[in-house]
């Protein structure tokens, strides 16, 4: 474990560092086209997108395209990366997701709803709820609509980003997940596992930046790193780690690292298209106890060993927003996880509501 969290704290602080320069050199083409045009400095982000940026008048040839302002541009986020940016003291954002993961023979509906609060300048807080059902096409699915984790998190904002500097905004984050969905002692129903039985610690890097393209919109750019330690888990029974029913032991889940860069197009003020690339990484999650029952359901003890294998998973996810206004908008996505290693192949589309009040 200690190897791998140096190994893991190792790749943060390289693709930490390297991120700022590569955004200086990616800068540095699409903004000299437009030297010639000037601005106010931009406000502080909003979690939602928006900045409460005044452009200054400027006069631009009539050679130039026109260069789209920060007002000019609403957005909700894409479907997977966090923003960079906190909420203003005494705000509120509520994003509910609604999804159906499906796979080659299940599918997990689900909802998570984002309900964040600006509680001081640079800082936010919040939760993160989870309620679940699914179904199998060779067994029962759950019994009803069941509880997953609940998540806990704060965020403060260390950077802030200027129009014509190679200067993200950037945050760091902590989550804490709390095992509230149930996950073992699931008796004929596998299906009603929604959690994971574990304290889960997650240490998040958000940063997020602007471009301006040869037409003159707004690309805007976020780039997240992640890193998860889960805590031991008593395991009874039939549970999501593939336990029997006479199971007696534990679980140990493995480590988990995530990386994900996600790219919006400003198409108009209303529109945007969005794009999130993502990778993980899982470590082994190792199982070990005693099984009381033999296949026969007679008493009979014998010592369980499992692991699931570490596990590699790529995967993408393109989006439409739609905003009605600054403050208000929804986004249609479908994400897809693909190839990788020990990784089931999914298809999650997706509906989400984004409000800033």
């Amino acid at each position: 474990m200690k190897t791998d969290r140096r190994g893991a704290i190792a790749a943060l602080c390289r693709m930490g560092i390297f991120f700022p320069w590569c955004m200086l050199g990616f800068l540095a083409q699409p903004l000299s086209a437009f030297a010639q045009t000037t601005s106010v400095a931009p406000g502080t982000d909003t979690a939602g997108g928006a900045t409460g940026v005044t452009d200054g008048q400027a006069t631009t040839p009539p050679s130039l395209t026109l260069r789209q302002s920060q007002d000019d541009a609403w957005w909700t986020g894409p479907m997977l990366a966090n923003s960079a940016g906190t909420l203003p003291p005494g705000h509120f954002l509520f994003e509910p997701y609604i999804y159906d993961v499906a796979a080659a023979h299940s599918n997990s509906y689900g909802s998570r709803a984002y309900v964040l609060y600006g509680l001081a300048n640079r800082l936010t807080v919040g939760m993160i709820p989870v309620v679940g059902y699914n179904t199998v096409s060779n067994g029962t699915s759950s019994s009803g609509i069941g509880l997953g984790d609940f998540t806990l998190l704060a965020q403060y904002q260390l950077t802030q980003f200027h129009e014509g500097s190679w200067v993200p905004t950037t945050s760091f984050e902590i989550q804490e997940t709390f095992p509230t969905g149930k996950y073992d002692r699931l008796g004929d129903r596998p299906t009603d596992g929604f959690g994971s039985g574990a304290y889960t610690t997650t240490l998040q890097f958000n940063s997020q930046t602007y471009f301006w393209l040869p037409d003159g919109h707004i690309l805007r750019m976020r780039f997240d790193l992640a890193q998860a330690y889960s805590s031991n888990v008593n395991v009874n029974g039939v549970s999501v780690y593939g336990t029997d029913a006479g199971f007696r032991g534990n679980a140990k889940p493995g480590s988990a690292f995530s990386a994900d860069a996600s790219w919006e197009y400003s198409v108009t003020r209303n529109w945007v298209l969005a794009l999130d690339l993502t990778y993980s990484h899982d470590h082994n999650t190792p199982v070990t106890g005693v099984d009381t029952l033999d296949a026969n359901g007679l008493p009979y003890a014998s010592s369980v060993r499992l692991n699931s294998g570490s596990s590699v998973a790529f995967g993408f996810a393109p989006a439409i927003e739609y905003n009605w206004n600054a403050n208000v908008g929804v986004l249609f996505g479908t994400r897809v996880i693909v190839g990788g290693h020990n990784t089931v192949t999914t298809v999650t589309p997706a509906v989400a509501l984004n409000v800033v009040y």
